[in-house]
């Protein structure tokens, strides 16, 4: 399969070269960058929620202290994946999936139209900021972080977490805990530069190992495939091979990790093109960046998985450093994950 990618050019074949130096050059600039800034206001990533409720969640995310932009996002991403029209088998209702009972008394006119429709982002995206804000209000006498406490109350109750003093040892509310506070990194505007990934040289290492191999569409590398693979297909399988998981598809790979900006990309980020450049639900290609402009990724039918540059499509989006929490955090299906009562 090689001889199908050999030649390409100079430029690429120099690239391969220096995957090596790339990488370890990812470890060595470790030490010189930081993570998620700790102090100062939380804005959103450019791109990270679907443009017509970037407004609403900016505005609503800064209601009380205990709440910002990010983690309302992650909130609404977990529940509903941004569909004003989901239903859940619980009986939630809408883009913050609220059950009748809770938005009869927690639910508010968020748009100032004269009612307060649960199928209306405009109302229910504001409902969802003011709840968690009251919840805030209720266990803010407990000790620890003020918005675990504050997510712990929104899945189980103010009650079990005043009475636990904390986040409850409910193996289901500490992983929603967990994931809200994961996914909030893929939805915040880094401050300074985004922690750079410790399974990078795996992940490219693997990708490398496939150049040459035909693309196919919904191709996860399998026997049954003949070991040929689609865009997410391979991202998702070089990312196992370091122990982290990946969702099938391109645009929930998106949300695995925060997002470098373009000038600040390293080998291992996943770059991302998508149809609406303000929608990440409209992502339709993902591939692997290794460095010098470069990405590994498998195009198209009747393609080759190779080396591109990552300006060979006009329509990118942004980029995602991917972690293992980041990951775990993806929500499996949307509906009702958060709200119980």
């Amino acid at each position: 399969m090689r001889k199908l990618w050999v030649g390409v050019g100079v430029g690429i074949a120099m690239c391969l070269s220096f995957i090596g130096l790339l990488v370890v050059g990812v470890y060595v600039a470790a030490g010189n960058i930081t993570g998620l800034g700790k102090g100062g206001t939380v804005g959103l990533a450019k791109g990270a929620v679907p443009e017509q409720y970037q407004a609403l969640v900016a505005k609503w995310g800064n209601l009380c202290p205990a709440l910002n932009p990010a983690v309302l996002a992650a909130q609404l991403y977990t529940e509903s994946n941004w569909d004003p029209t989901a239903r859940s088998p619980a009986a939630a209702m809408g883009i913050a999936q609220f059950i009748q009972e809770t938005w009869d008394t927690e639910g508010i006119d968020g748009n100032g139209d004269g009612k307060k429709d649960i199928w209306d982002p405009a109302d229910a995206i504001p409902s969802a900021a003011s709840y968690d804000c009251q919840l805030a209000k209720d266990v803010k006498g407990v000790s620890g972080d003020i918005t675990d406490n504050m997510l712990a109350a929104y899945n189980a109750g103010p009650y079990r977490v005043i009475k636990a003093g904390g986040v409850p040892s409910i193996s289901e509310t500490q992983g929603y805990v967990k994931s809200i506070r994961s996914l909030e990194k893929s939805f915040a505007r880094p401050v300074g530069r985004v922690a750079p990934s410790q399974q990078a040289a795996g992940a490219i290492y693997y990708a490398q190992e496939k150049l040459g191999t035909p693309y196919l569409w919904g191709g996860d590398g399998g026997p049954e495939d003949n070991g040929r693979f689609d865009c997410s297909g391979l991202t998702k399988a070089a990312y196992a091979t370091v122990g982290i998981e990946l969702p099938r598809v391109a645009n929930d790979q998106w949300n695995a990790g925060p997002h470098p900006k373009r000038d600040e990309l390293l080998p291992g980020d996943l770059v991302f093109y998508a149809n609406d450049l303000n929608d990440p639900r409209s992502i339709h290609h993902v591939g692997l960046y290794v460095g010098g402009g470069y990405m590994i990724h498998a195009p198209r039918t009747g393609a080759v998985i190779r080396f591109e540059k990552i300006d060979s499509q006009p329509d990118y989006i942004g980029a995602t450093r991917v972690t293992a929490d980041g990951a775990k955090a993806l929500p499996t299906a949307p509906g009702g994950a958060g709200r119980k009562a």
